[in-house]
């Protein structure tokens, strides 16, 4: 039996995603970003974004048509992301996906942008097996998950307490003088420095945090610690040794997120790892992953680069997995959530 159709948009930040999947596979995905257009403000102008996409939602869909070779009407649903995420750029794709539903009279799904994050694996390695574990990493984003009989049976074991490791690389970023968006900046420069020169604090990771915090994580002592170094060795009049501070930082960032989820995966007995989100790219993250994941008996699970930012794919990926569980759809009138819960499948 051939499995539904299921179109998925992303509008939560500056990305304009819109996609089409059938089961597990992939049969379209355009995306449209206005990340130019805040460069230099150094960070993301939720207006600007919203208008963004009202203006590039039309040309996007489109594509995406196009390129799947299909009419709208051959959809069987329509997957958007209905939080969290920035409340005007989220009412833009709600209401574009809730006009397109009526007008064809297909049934709409206001889904979690986390957990899709986790959700669009499936495309690359299959479905998301029961019993796993799913770390989320991105700009705004930290998150751990136990996944229980799939992707949409989810239970929220830690997440951030502050910045959102993503968010942390962008500051540090900044500090460094690198352009914005910094992460994939400090990223490479890190490639380039030792990572044994520099020891910054690992967040939550002391003995006393263990039992309280096991899988809760903090990055902003550890951005504050890159400060405090920076000023001290200026008023020292010394050079700052850049590589070496991307370098170490980066190391303490995916040190902790390493240690945490497969602390995770040992204590829920589970012997997959799901990594997803815009820092799941990182290129120190997956080395320790790849290194440390078969040591301890873990299958460790990351997409491709193009799958982590975000994209329609994983909301269709969502999507698709909601039809096949056979859960209900959501109603018309539903709203959009910016701090919609980690564990919230559907509103």
């Amino acid at each position: 039996m051939t499995s539904p159709l299921v179109l998925g948009i992303e509008t939560s930040c500056d990305e304009t995603g819109i996609a089409l999947v059938r089961g597990t596979e992939l049969v379209a995905d355009v995306t449209a970003s206005s990340m130019e257009e805040h460069a230099r403000f150094g960070g993301i102008i939720p207006e600007i974004a919203s208008r963004a996409h009202l203006e590039a939602f039309g040309p996007t869909l489109g594509a995406a048509l196009a390129r799947a070779d299909v009419d709208l009407s051959e959809v069987d649903a329509i997957a958007v992301t209905a939080g969290p995420g920035l409340v005007g750029s989220l009412t833009v794709g709600a209401a574009a996906a809730k006009a397109l539903a009526l007008s064809v009279g297909r049934p709409i799904l206001g889904v979690n942008h986390v957990i899709g994050h986790a959700a669009v694996d499936a495309l690359v390695h299959g479905a998301v097996p029961a019993r796993s574990v799913a770390l989320v990493v991105s700009g705004g984003h930290t998150t751990l998950l136990s996944v229980g009989t799939g992707i949409t049976d989810v239970t929220l074991l830690g997440e951030t307490l502050d910045d959102a490791a993503g968010e942390a690389f962008d500051k540090v970023g900044r500090l460094l003088g690198l352009p914005y968006p910094g992460g994939p900046h400090v990223d490479r420069l890190a490639a380039t420095g030792d990572r044994e020169a520099i020891r910054y604090p690992r967040g939550l990771s002391a003995p006393k945090d263990r039992e309280r915090h096991a899988y809760n994580f903090s990055f902003s002592g550890l951005k504050t610690a890159v400060a405090r170094d920076l000023e001290a060795r200026t008023s020292r009049g010394e050079e700052i040794p850049a590589a070496d501070v991307a370098a170490g930082f980066s190391e303490a960032v995916a040190d902790v997120l390493a240690t945490k989820a497969l602390r995770a995966c040992a204590d829920q007995g589970a012997d997959v790892l799901v990594v997803g989100g815009g820092f799941s790219a990182n290129s120190r993250l997956r080395e320790l992953l790849a290194e440390r994941g078969p040591a301890a008996g873990v299958e460790v699970r990351i997409p491709p680069p193009r799958f982590c930012t975000d994209n329609g794919a994983m909301i269709a990926a969502l999507g698709s997995a909601v039809v096949e569980a056979g859960l209900p759809s959501s109603s018309l009138g539903f709203g959009v959530d910016s701090s919609m819960a980690a564990t919230s499948v559907l509103v």
